[in-house]
């Protein structure tokens, strides 16, 4: 077998073995490898160029992009200055209810407290009408002790507004009055009331109980009938 020979000093490389070829550059290395083989070159990348139009669109899509961009980082913005704000207005408007709770709740103890206070001279009424019926039994005195706890007790119900309903002697009203029976009256006193068998009570506009009683009815009507 042969043996490779040493290339020495003296012996031509192969830039130099070639520069006689013609049409063959071999002062160029990107075209040649130490082995003579011929290295591929398609010369440099060519970068397309884009119109001025194009230049142009791209300049409109980065301007767009850039206000899409602050538009969306400013709705940002709002939307969290609206949901600070709505949390600031619940939690204001929570603790108005519960100040608002608290002071009709004070209020309404408050005129709890006002009645039972109106209430404790019925007591004290009753209490010296029964004292006075011991000492002196007669169905006078205890009359007279009656009517006092009655009229301290309905002082007391005027002075939050109770007001008794009228009844006797005034024209029936189904809003006001409940109709037990009915008497035969003359043809003029025809609905009047003629009887009280226990009285209503109003607060404001409010009945609290209507007032049972007896109702006339014309005689004239009654014949008719």
């Amino acid at each position: 077998m042969f043996k490779k020979k040493p290339m020495t000093q003296n012996e031509p490389t192969i830039d130099e073995a070639l520069k006689d070829e013609p049409g063959i550059e071999t002062n160029d290395k990107r075209r040649f490898n130490q082995q003579g083989e011929r290295i591929r070159d398609d010369g440099p990348v060519k970068v397309p160029v884009k119109s001025p139009r194009e230049l142009e669109l791209e300049k409109k899509l980065a301007a767009e992009t850039e206000r899409r961009e602050a538009a969306e980082a400013k709705l940002v913005g709002v939307q969290a200055k609206f949901d600070e704000a709505r949390r600031d207005l619940e939690k204001e408007t929570s603790e108005m209810r519960a100040r608002l709770m608290k002071t009709l709740e004070d209020r309404a103890k408050q005129a709890q407290f006002e009645f039972l206070t109106r209430l404790l001279p019925v007591l004290d009424n009753l209490n010296l009408a029964v004292e006075a019926s011991e000492k002196d039994p007669s169905i006078e005195n205890l009359r007279d002790g009656v009517k006092g706890v009655l009229r301290s007790f309905e002082l007391a119900l005027g002075s939050v507004g109770v007001e008794p309903v009228p009844a006797t002697g005034s024209r029936f009203d189904p809003e006001l009055h409940e109709a037990i029976d009915m008497a035969e009256v003359d043809a003029e006193a025809d609905g009047t009331i003629t009887a009280e068998y226990s009285r209503g009570y109003r607060h404001g506009d409010k009945l609290l109980r209507p007032a049972r009683v007896q109702v006339g009815k014309g005689k004239a009507q009654s014949a008719v009938e």
